[in-house]
C-alpha cells in the first residue's frame, strides 16, 4: 500500500477485513483519507486482537468517545491503531449506551487502561473487566461526565479556598445572570466616536517632545 493510501486502496483493505473477519467487522467506511471500521461492542475485543494479529495493527494510538444523545445506543467508543510495519492507520466503532458495558482491551492493548478510565470519566462509559475503572481527570465526588452533550456548560459545583475555613469547599454553582457583563471592546469603542487616546499614550508624547 502506498503512502498516503488511495481511496481505492483503503476500500480494497475495508472489504479485505469485512469478508475475512469472520463477523467481526459489520461494515466498513473511507472518508477524509482514512479507513473505518464498525465492530460489535461485545466482540471488541477478538476485532483488535484479530487486527494485532493479522494486520501489524502493534500500536494503540487512541481511545475515545462520541455523545450522539438523540441515539437509542448513544456512545461512540472509537479505537485508534496504527501499524509500524505497513505504515497504516485504522479506525474501529462500536456503539453501546449509559447501561451497558464495553470489555476492556487491555489484555490486548495495555495503554488501554489510561484510555478506558479516561472515556469513563468523560462520557460514563463503563469497561468491563477493566482492572481499575476509576476517574481520571475530574476531581473526587464529582458529579456526571463533562463530555456529554447534555452536561451544563456551568457543571453542577464550584471549588473555591474559603479563607475562614482554610480549606477548599465545594457549593453550588451560583448563577451570574444578573451581571451587567459590558461586552464593547476598546475598538469598538473608539470607532463609536470615544476619544482614540489609550491609557499609556501620553508616554510616548511627552517623549517624542
Amino acid at each position: 500500500m502506498s503512502w498516503p493510501a488511495t481511496r481505492s486502496e483503503l476500500e480494497a483493505l475495508g472489504q479485505e477485513l469485512v469478508a475475512n473477519g469472520a463477523g467481526l467487522f459489520g461494515g466498513y467506511e473511507v472518508a477524509f483519507g482514512e479507513l473505518s471500521l464498525t465492530a460489535p461492542a461485545g466482540r471488541i475485543v477478538e476485532a483488535l486482537t484479530f487486527l494485532r494479529d493479522t494486520q501489524g495493527f502493534q500500536q494503540l494510538t487512541e481511545l475515545c468517545g462520541v455523545d450522539y444523545p438523540e441515539r437509542e445506543r448513544r456512545f461512540d467508543v472509537v479505537y485508534q491503531l496504527l501499524s509500524f510495519t505497513k505504515n497504516r492507520r485504522l479506525r474501529v466503532k462500536v456503539q453501546t449506551d449509559e447501561d451497558t458495558p464495553v470489555p476492556s482491551v487491555t489484555g490486548v492493548y495495555p495503554n488501554a487502561d489510561w484510555y478506558e478510565r479516561e472515556a469513563f470519566d468523560m462520557y460514563g462509559v463503563f469497561f468491563d473487566g477493566h482492572p481499575d475503572l476509576r476517574r481520571i481527570l475530574t476531581d473526587y465526588g464529582f458529579h456526571g461526565h463533562p463530555l456529554r452533550k447534555d452536561f451544563p456548560m456551568t457543571g453542577y459545583v464550584e471549588v473555591r479556598y474559603d479563607d475562614e475555613l482554610k480549606r477548599v469547599v465545594y457549593e453550588p454553582v451560583k448563577s451570574v445572570e444578573w451581571r451587567n457583563w459590558d461586552f464593547l471592546s476598546p475598538w469598538e469603542g473608539m470607532e463609536r466616536g470615544f476619544s482614540p487616546v489609550l491609557p499609556g499614550d501620553e508616554k510616548g508624547e511627552e517623549a517624542k517632545s
